[in-house]
This record gives structure tokens, C-alpha cells and sequence, in this order.
């Protein structure tokens, strides 16, 4: 007699149904339809204007096996070839622009709406978790920064950044030929030559990222924090994350804050600039996001989030600010500036929460390593002991992982 007799009920479930698929088209998780758009909700300030040709594009499904990308085990090139192709684009940076930033206003409870919705999102399993957790790996500066560092502690990060993951895993996966690496490997200065040297010994051209200008307060003379770069560039460091002067920020002298970092572009030479904001302590959302801009005008290549020493480092809704800063910029300007959040990212799964956030925000472009870096020193370990029970079945004893 053909299909079922709709009842009450099932017409109310199909209703319902259908009320949760159009709102999630609409909304893509709730909050996005009121708003979340441009910097019309939780950035308020002008729109700007310019290349709206080449605007970011944006996920509906980030909390998705499909929304991630697909099942597909694989690394499309070594992360280091991709970092040494594209990172040639400089930021040249662009004149200071007072009138954009005095107008600036973030709604906060807008941006804490947001946040809520990445963390409350089910991340992908399975097969699918294995692809995104080893692209995670590709974004890692693998970093070291503790006062007792010695060479041999340099040489042996060094190491794992070449070989983060057990080959026999990768093997299980069929992506051993791929050349899985971290993107760089980030010390003190002072431990630059020593990177230098083990990388070239082991025959890998991973980057060498050196901390600098009085990491991690930036509270050293301006002549001192400009020496400190050119002698890591020297020693053959290629990216420099420098820290800005919080005081500058926190009494608003923007003009000054722009000039400091202006110079610390033309001491890094070819090296790139990554300027770490220290967002625990610039004491507002607006005030991150001036910062932020501020940095991209003065020819920043990446923007960080924090020095990891801080009492609050990396936070969702503290990136989401920067991150729309990156976008509102990227319109303005056409440069596509890099995001790099650090401090306290040290499980899987919060990896796979910044990916979903970059890819929403800012949209596939982003998800490479010449723009986009997650600072981290235990973050690879939970990485690996995730492959190692995707492909065996069970959690790695100690002795299994001994790199980690």
C-alpha cells in the first residue's frame, strides 16, 4: 500500500527536522546568524573597503568529517617546501592610519557567543581525526624556551621536528613519503647556532625561528631589543617573533607602538617578523584589536598571540578578534597576513579546534604553514600518542614514544 501514514507525531518530528536544518544553513551553529559577519557583530568600526575580489573564504561545516576535509590520509608536500615557497611574500606594510583605529569597539559578549560555539563543536574521529591531526603536526614551531636549554636539548628538538612522527605509523597510514616535518623550530637566541647546525647535520631545511626584543617582557632598552634581532638573523635564525612593549598599548600610544615595530622589520632584513601582542596583559578585546592592526601596518608577517609565559595565553575569543583583525586587514590591503596562537595548546583535540577556527574564520587559504603556526613544546607528543592508538588500537606506554 505504499509508504506510511504520516502521524501528528511524525509531522512534528519532520517539522522540527526541518527547523534545525534551515537554521543551521542559515546559521551555520546558532549564534552566526546575528551577525557574525565582517566586523559588523563582535568588531565594530568601519567597513573597509578595497579587494573584495579576494575575499576570505569561509566553512559551514568546521565540526564536520566533511567540514574538516574528508577521510583523506595525506600531506599534499613537506611542510617546509611549502614554507620556503610562499613565505617569500613580505607584508611591506602600509602607512598609519590613527582614524581606523580611534573608531575601533569590540562587542564582547558577541565574541564570547562565538567562542562558546568552536569549543561546544564535536570534533571529527576516526580516520578523518588521523588526516587533521597530521596536517596539526605541519603547523607546529616546536619550540623550546626554558632557561636549563642546552645544545644537546636543541639538537634532539631539532630531531623530532625532522621526524615527528614514528615512521612505522606513517607507514600504517601510507604517508611515510611525504616528508612530514614541523614548520620550524623556534629557541633563544642564544641557542640559534645550535639549531642551525643540527638541522643542517641532519640535512633538513626546517626554518629556525628565534624568540627576541627582550622575550618575554619587552622591557629592555629599544637599542638593546634591535640588537638582540640582527644577531639571531646573523646566526641564521629566518623568522623572529618579537614582543611588543605592552606599555605602549596600554596607554594608547599607537604612533610609538607602530615606529618600534617599524624598526624591528628593518632589523630582521629577510627574516619574518612575527610580532607576539602578549594579549593576557593588553587588558581589553579593543585593545588587541588596535594592537593587532597596528602590527599588520607596520609590516608584520604573523601576528601571535602570546609569549606562553603569560598568566593567560592563547584564548578563543582572544583569537577571534585577531583573527577578524587579519581578515578586515586582508580586505583593506589585499596581504594576507599569518596567525600564530601559543601558550597552554598542549592536547590533540585542541589542535583540532584551531584548525576548525582558522578554517571558519578565514577560510582554506589559511590552513598552510606560511600562514598559519601553532607555538607549542608538548602539543607533537599527544599528537603522536593519538596516531599510535589510531593505527594500534591501544595508548603508547612510555617506552614506546621515547622522542616525545
Amino acid at each position: 500500500m505504499g509508504g506510511r501514514i504520516p502521524t501528528r507525531g511524525s509531522r512534528r518530528g519532520q517539522r522540527a527536522r526541518g527547523q534545525r536544518a534551515r537554521g543551521q544553513r542559515a546559521g551555520g551553529g546558532g549564534q552566526r546568524a546575528r551577525g557574525a559577519e565582517g566586523p559588523g557583530a563582535e568588531v565594530a568600526g568601519p567597513a573597509p573597503r578595497g579587494t573584495g575580489a579576494g575575499r576570505a573564504r569561509r566553512s559551514r561545516g568546521g565540526g564536520t568529517q566533511e567540514g574538516l576535509g574528508g577521510g583523506e590520509l595525506g600531506v599534499e608536500e613537506p611542510a617546509t617546501a611549502a614554507v620556503a615557497r610562499a613565505m617569500s611574500a613580505r607584508n611591506l606594510g602600509t602607512e598609519l592610519d590613527l582614524s581606523w583605529i580611534s573608531k575601533i569597539q569590540v562587542n564582547q559578549p558577541a565574541v564570547l557567543r562565538r567562542a562558546e560555539q568552536i569549543q561546544a563543536r564535536r570534533m571529527v574521529k576516526k580516520e578523518w581525526q588521523a588526516a587533521w591531526l597530521l596536517k596539526a603536526v605541519t603547523f607546529i614551531d616546536l619550540t623550546t624556551l626554558s632557561g636549563d636549554d642546552t645544545s644537546s636539548n636543541v639538537q634532539r628538538l631539532c630531531y623530532k621536528a625532522k621526524y615527528p612522527i614514528r615512521e612505522d605509523l606513517l607507514k600504517a597510514l601510507n604517508v611515510h613519503d611525504k616528508g612530514l616535518t614541523t614548520a620550524a623550530v623556534c629557541v633563544y637566541p642564544a641557542r640559534v647556532c645550535d639549531a642551525v647546525k643540527a638541522l643542517k647535520a641532519a640535512g633538513s631545511t626546517i626554518p629556525v625561528a628565534s624568540v627576541a626584543t627582550g622575550f618575554p617582557a619587552g622591557q629592555t632598552h629599544l637599542k638593546t631589543r634591535l640588537e638582540e634581532i640582527r644577531l639571531a638573523v646573523e646566526d641564521g635564525a629566518t623568522e623572529i617573533d618579537v614582543v611588543i612593549n605592552r606599555t605602549l598599548v596600554l596607554t594608547g600610544q599607537w604612533e610609538a607602538l607602530y615606529d618600534e615595530i617599524r624598526q624591528f622589520r628593518k632589523a630582521c632584513g629577510e627574516a619574518h617578523l612575527k610580532t607576539i601582542l602578549a594579549t593576557g596583559e593588553l587588558g581589553s578585546l579593543t585593545n588587541v584589536y588596535k594592537a593587532s592592526m597596528i602590527a599588520m601596518m607596520a609590516g608584520s608577517d604573523f601576528i601571535k598571540t602570546s609569549t606562553g609565559k603569560e598568566t593567560v595565553n592563547a584564548t578563543f575569543p582572544v583569537a577571534i578578534v585577531m583573527l577578524r583583525a587579519i581578515r578586515d586587514f586582508f580586505w583593506k590591503t589585499g596581504n594576507k597576513i599569518g596567525f600564530k596562537p601559543a601558550g597552554g595548546i598542549r592536547s590533540a583535540k585542541d589542535s583540532l579546534a584551531w584548525l576548525s577556527l582558522i578554517k571558519e574564520e578565514l577560510g582554506d587559504e589559511w590552513l598552510t604553514p606560511e600562514l598559519f603556526r601553532i607555538g607549542a613544546s608538548t602539543l607533537l607528543s599527544d599528537i603522536e600518542r593519538q596516531i599510535y592508538h589510531h593505527v594500534t588500537g591501544r595508548y603508547a606506554a612510555y617506552h614506546d614514544l621515547p622522542m616525545s
